[in-house]
């Protein structure tokens, strides 16, 4: 299915070895032309053919440009229908504008009859359970699966066959990313007929709603489907709390048995699908994997047979899945009786259920099926445990106070009046704050005179595999590094004193990453995202409708954007494509004096550090004592610059496969204090940035880390450029196409140690690059050689000095730790 950008890699490949994998098929004869004489956006034609009366107006069934935007902002964009019918009911809007439509209802009218749905519309089923019967809305799922198959926006992108990607032709090193990388859709059938094509299908369930498959990280790429709501009911009047518990389970399998049903035949015998391009295969969709809200999860694992008693007590990845037949075996006990199924059940280690959705599913092992949860199990379970653990142990005025003092940064969250008063915690900030963690605890003492070393190993340990798991691309030697990060992990945890069953969870997290990619392709961070577009958003803004009319303007919105330019706009652009830097058109400040540079932006020593820069340029042979000597000659026809106030990074591919499907960005703010408009002073800010390093004055030669080799901290102070005609007189051999456009005025940090400065919190120490005389070094650079921005945890020690605040600890504070874990990008750039 869509997996989202689909990148050049820059690995060995091995195919699928056999012709017959994802081969066409002959289009039915019901469809038409053979599939190589269809133009190329055929499926845009078909639409269009569907719309009586748009050969003169791409609009149709609207009648002008202003009728569609309107309709289109008033279900995408607007605040509700009664609010729009109020608003259309004002005395001459509607005919002035010449709508098509009155109220909310005609334009409801209009979408439902003039438009072709862009997904199938719900049906009703009554499920009975217990004697009670309960309602159940779902979208046939076969259909469901043929609208996303058959998206022309997604025919570039779809994975049809399956692959073994390594990094060296030798196979030793195998690559995992996108789910036909996984050892489960190599094995998943035998291709014995041409066509054969497996669609493996992902359901997640949150809350009472389902939704499948997606194009990984992008939900609005509308590559999922809300395929069912399912009952509410807490059955309440059920007095027995375990009677309960089993109704509503068997209440969810009796609806998800209806909603999957039409699987069991199209597993097993296939059905033609038409792809956007116009090119039908036989596919065989296939239940491969099923993402459940953790209290789905609960008791004994649902994975392998271990009990809760023992769940999170050591790690091994090697346990094995419970065996499939044995449990198969004892469901079929059902009809000798309730003792005997219940005692069936029991030895195989499953609650006695009346015929799980699963059970008659061809091709599917429900335990191999159900994923890891990154939100639920790391973020929302063992990171919320850690991080509550630690402000009991050290308290809260002591790690609000350093929270508060850390310098910001564009991948940060700043919690300005720290973390301890937070309620109702989200996934999310406990994403920020893990990215924070380690560094509120370095120096901190325990109660009681305890070291605090196991701690910052243990905690150091889960950081490293909550980044590790999160890798986009998985290798070998990944998943070796995220097992020994549990392996130190569980060598250390006794200083915490806790235990719980979702520790256990980590241990399948290797397996599952080996047969399904890595772990973007079933995080439910993305469809959490849906719950509130689909179950939230959509229905408030189509007045209790659901999300059917959305998804139907956008397709429209989609087939007039063709129709328009003759070709459909590409919706996935290179990411190779893209400049590394992004600077904006026009300066933040036209004209900034040489002595305002000092005074505002702190860059004190500019027109000397300016001079040297452009000698240098000029005559890189020299020394640098006749560097300084000819530095005093240069003339400035100019005392301003101009100034910007930020630089946009794309941050390139850092693992070096080519198979970076997100784009990730990053900003460095530079920043002189301001007034806001309620003329309150707003702080400077000035980030620190990596550079590759090039300008050695600022320090010796000594070696830097062998993972960041290379790289040297900065603060940024200063980002301008020069005027042409300057320019053209300070460096006269260059043409104007060769000159560099934007330069940075830095301050330099001591280069980074060859090994961390502990091996407790694995970071780099380094300090405040200084003069003689204590001044701090500073350096002219062009900004092509900032890599990125970084971020640096203040060394606090035992107390944080609270006359630091976040705005000045970047010059107060003398010494700094290098953090890695601000993003993941800079983690994999290090690690």
């Amino acid at each position: 299915m869509p997996e989202g950008h689909i990148p050049a890699a820059c690995t060995h490949v091995v195919p699928y070895p056999s012709q017959h994998a994802a081969a066409p098929i002959p289009i039915p004869s019901d469809c038409g032309k053979s599939a190589s004489t269809l133009p190329e956006n055929a499926t845009y034609e078909s639409y269009g053919a569907t719309l009586q009366g748009s050969e003169d107006n791409p609009y149709h069934p609207f009648r002008s440009r202003l009728d569609w935007e309107i309709a289109r902002w008033a279900k995408l964009r607007g605040s509700g229908s009664t609010a729009f019918s109020d608003l259309l009911a004002i005395e001459g809007v509607a005919e002035n504008l010449a709508l098509s439509f009155k109220n909310s209802r005609e334009l409801n009218k209009i979408i439902d009859g003039g438009l072709p749905p862009s997904r199938p519309r719900f049906q009703r089923h009554e499920i009975i359970v217990a004697g009670e019967s309960f309602e159940v809305y779902f979208r046939d799922i076969l259909e469901c699966i043929r609208s996303l198959y058959g998206d022309p926006e997604f025919a570039p992108l779809l994975l049809l066959e399956p692959e073994k990607h390594f990094t060296d032709e030798e196979e030793k090193t195998r690559v995992y990313f996108d789910m036909n990388t996984g050892k489960w859709w190599w094995d998943a059938l035998e291709w014995d007929r041409p066509g054969a094509t497996v669609i493996p299908t992902q359901l997640t369930q949150f809350g009472s709603k389902s939704a499948y498959p997606d194009i990984r990280c992008k939900p609005s790429r509308r590559g999922q489907i809300l395929l069912a709501y399912l009952p509410t009911s807490c059955l309440m009047h059920i007095k027995n709390k375990a009677a309960r518990r089993r109704t509503l389970a068997n209440l969810f399998h009796a609806c998800m048995t209806r909603v999957t049903q039409p699987l069991v035949a199209a597993s097993r015998d296939g059905i033609t699908l038409m792809s956007g391009d116009r090119v039908a295969r036989r596919g065989h969709p296939i239940l491969a994997i099923y993402v459940g809200d953790y209290p789905e999860q609960t008791g004994d694992c649902p994975k392998c047979p271990t009990d809760k008693a023992s769940m999170g007590n050591d790690t091994n990845i090697s346990r094995p899945f419970r065996p499939l037949a044995d449990v198969l075996d004892a469901l079929a006990t059902i009809e000798e009786g309730p003792r005997a199924y219940t005692t069936a059940c029991r030895k195989v280690g499953i609650k006695p259920l009346y015929h799980p959705f699963w059970e008659t599913l061809p091709y599917t092992n429900i335990f191999y099926a159900i994923t890891p949860d990154l939100l639920h199990q790391l973020y929302q379970g063992v990171m919320k445990h850690l991080v509550a653990w630690i402000k009991k142990a050290f308290g809260d005025e002591e790690l609000d106070a350093r929270v508060r003092r850390l310098p910001q940064n564009n991948s940060l969250r700043h919690f300005s009046k720290g973390i301890s008063k937070l309620t109702r915690v989200t996934g999310k900030e406990h994403r920020d704050m893990c990215r924070i963690l380690l560094g509120l605890i370095i120096g901190l003492p325990l109660p009681h005179g305890l070291s605090p070393s196991r701690l910052v190993r243990a905690t150091r340990a889960l950081l490293d595999f909550l980044y590790y798991a999160q890798f986009s691309c998985q290798t070998t030697d990944t998943l070796s590094q995220l097992n020994e990060a549990l392996k130190s992990f569980h060598a250390n945890k006794a200083i915490f004193h806790f235990h719980f069953p979702k520790l256990h969870s980590l241990d399948h997290y290797p397996r599952s990453i080996e047969l399904f990619g890595s772990t973007d392709n079933y995080d439910t961070q993305y469809t959490e995202r849906l719950h509130i577009d689909f179950t939230k958003d959509a229905y408030r803004a189509s007045n209790k409708k659901d999300e059917l009319s959305q998804m139907t303007i956008e397709r429209h919105g989609k087939y007039i954007a063709w129709r328009l330019e003759h070709d459909k706009t590409a919706q996935w652009a290179d990411l190779d494509m893209k400049p590394r830097i992004q600077m904006a058109r026009h300066p933040s400040v036209k004209s900034v004096t040489f002595a305002d540079i000092a005074a505002k932006y702190g860059a004190t020593h500019f027109r000397d550090t300016l001079a040297r820069f452009v000698v240098q340029q000029n005559h890189p042979n020299l020394a640098a004592h006749e560097v300084e000597q000819r530095s005093a000659g240069v003339y400035f026809g100019f005392n301003s610059v101009s100034a910007f106030h930020k630089i946009k990074f794309n941050i390139p591919d850092v693992q070096g496969l080519g198979l970076q499907t997100s784009d990730p960005r990053d900003v460095v703010h530079v920043r002189p204090a301001r007034k806001n408009k309620y003329h309150n002073t707003v702080p400077g800010r000035f980030d620190t940035a990596l550079i590759q390093e090039q300008d050695r004055s600022a320090g010796d030669d000594s070696a830097s880390s062998e993972a960041g080799e290379d790289f040297r901290v900065v603060q940024v102070r200063m980002v301008f450029k020069l005027p042409e005609k300057g320019a053209a007189a300070l460096f006269p051999s260059l043409s104007p196409s060769d000159r560099q456009q934007h330069f940075a005025y830095v301050h330099w940090f001591t280069p980074f140690a060859s090994h961390p400065d502990s091996p407790d919190h694995g970071l780099y120490k380094i300090s405040h690059a200084v003069h003689d005389r204590g001044s701090r070094i500073g350096s002219i650079i062009p900004i092509e050689n900032i890599e990125r921005s970084c971020h640096l945890f203040p060394d606090f020690g035992p107390v944080a000095n609270r006359a630091w605040t976040s705005s000045n600890v970047l010059e107060q504070c003398k010494d700094f730790y290098l953090n890695t874990f601000a993003d993941l990008s800079t983690y994999q750039l290090f690690y």
